[in-house]
């Protein structure tokens, strides 16, 4: 035991699997590229993208002599993007076949895992495994005699709880197991993050974000920090089966930064907070007049509004990706707290598309859309500071969108004498300073991920930023 400092690698692990997520759409066995279906592979007849992918040990020393010695084809589809139940018995198959080639890891990592078997027998989820996954692997499949119901009942239970999703290099997502990791406790303000290098066999490598003391407690998170109270713990409880009470759970503000937080529309000045978030039922109250409403109703709400934002997850590039996302922040303003978690996950897509999204490049962006996306970016890491401090991916990618519109709004003042060369020179070091930072934590991302590309080039870009700052003059 000892203190660990911001930075540390204090973790690393291979999956003892990887497979499709449930529900997904049509996707190659080998590489997880999303496919029409058509091409399988000519020893099982299940989807993959070529020879080369029919031949991956994930598929080939796995399911594919499974599906091939009991004949069970893939079916087509009519719709590959549409959710393809036939694929969700893959990586529980998965999981089986390596708890039998690999007896001790399953017996010192796996078997031990949570699987929640009695509170997912309640569940109309349990059911569809049962007829989708457990018939199919013990009927279709001929696999009765290997693995009973509940075992594969256990196996779906330890993947729906403990996996974490892996983003493919191709754009495509799906989920690994990884015992160590998955173990850990949770907090909705964790001090570490971890990364999963799908060039290094899928590697995961867990890493601090703060200094942690010696004696305290190391946390992961297994669920969004940039949703709000209620939303997380409804997850938590219903995916993962546990109550979170962590201090961020336990307090009406959310640490201070009114993430759950409504504006009164009865008085114009107070806020509603709830008066127990550990209880979906509690009354919120507002801080300035008597007006109260129930959790139910807050619920509602919150329903409505996540709906809204999750239309726009099909809307992610171009003009129509950035007008559609102002609209939506225009319409709630009024409604909810500046720094709510819907007003923030808007902002951060935001900060990404403003310079990046076609008819907003950076070069294009009039001094008022820059004055805009710095604005955005300070908000986001007013939040994140609190929510995901230190060195977290959150606040080293919004640091390094933040300095280059810094960057052009401060010479484009200067080339319009709006400032003068000392103030040109106060705003370029401020720049620097959010680059320099931003490339000290990204710098522990995995070259080959976006992030750690970024850090890479932002590394020669704080140079050069740097030449430009000694070449103005002094004053």
């Amino acid at each position: 035991m000892r203190t660990l400092e911001p930075g540390e690698c204090i973790l690393t692990e291979f999956p003892v699997v990887i497979g499709p997520k449930p529900h997904t759409y049509v996707m190659c066995l080998g590489c997880y590229a999303s496919i029409d279906g058509s091409t399988l592979c000519s020893s099982c007849g299940w989807p993959v993208c070529g020879p080369g992918c029919e031949a991956a040990p994930c598929h080939a020393n796995a399911e594919c002599p499974v599906f091939k010695n009991a004949r069970v084809r893939f079916q087509s589809v009519e719709n590959c993007m549409d959710a393809c139940p036939q694929l969700n018995c893959v990586t529980p198959l998965r999981l089986l076949l390596a708890k039998e080639s690999n007896p001790e890891r399953w017996e010192s990592e796996v078997r031990i895992m949570q699987n929640h078997n009695e509170e997912r027998r309640k569940t109309p989820l349990w059911e569809n495994n049962q007829i989708n996954i457990v018939e199919y692997l013990r009927g279709a499949c001929k696999l009765a005699d290997r693995f009973d119901e509940e075992l594969i009942h256990t196996a779906c239970g330890i993947l729906e709880i403990n996996c974490f999703e892996v983003h493919c290099s191709n754009g495509s997502t799906v989920q690994g197991l990884y015992p160590q990791t998955a173990i850990m406790s949770h907090s909705c303000v964790p001090n570490t993050s971890h990364c999963i290098v799908t060039s290094e066999e899928n590697r995961l490598f867990l890493r601090t974000t703060v200094k942690i003391e010696k004696g305290s407690e190391i946390y992961t998170t297994y669920t969004h920090t940039l949703s709000p109270t209620f939303l997380r713990r409804s997850f938590l409880k219903k995916y993962k089966f546990f109550d979170c009470s962590c201090p961020r759970c336990s307090d009406p503000t959310e640490l201070g930064t009114h993430m759950s937080t409504m504006k009164c529309h009865k008085c114009d000045l107070g806020l509603i907070l709830s008066s127990d978030p550990l209880d979906p039922l509690a009354q919120w109250k507002c801080t300035h007049c008597e007006f109260s409403t129930p959790g139910s109703a807050i619920e509602r709400v919150f329903s409505v509004i996540q709906d809204e934002l999750d239309q726009l997850e099909c809307v992610l590039l171009g003009e129509e990706a950035v007008e559609k996302r102002e609209a939506l922040w225009r319409k709630y303003r009024s409604v909810l707290h500046p720094k709510h978690a819907f007003l923030m996950t808007l902002r951060f897509s935001l900060s990404q598309l403003y310079g990046h999204a076609e008819g907003y490049l950076l070069d294009d962006l009039p001094d008022i859309l820059l004055e805009r996306k710095i604005e955005i970016c300070k908000d986001i890491l007013s939040v994140a500071d609190v929510i995901e401090p230190g060195l977290s991916r959150l606040r080293g990618m919004t640091l390094y969108e933040l300095h280059a519109p810094l960057l052009l709004f401060a010479r484009s003042q200067w080339r319009y004498k709006e400032i003068d060369d000392r103030q040109l020179r106060v705003r370029l070091e401020e720049a620097e300073k959010y680059l320099k930072e931003a490339v000290d934590i990204l710098k522990f991302e995995h070259s080959s991920s976006p992030e750690g590309k970024i850090a890479v080039a932002s590394e020669e870009s704080l140079q050069q930023l740097r030449e430009s700052i000694a070449s103005l003059p002094m004053t």
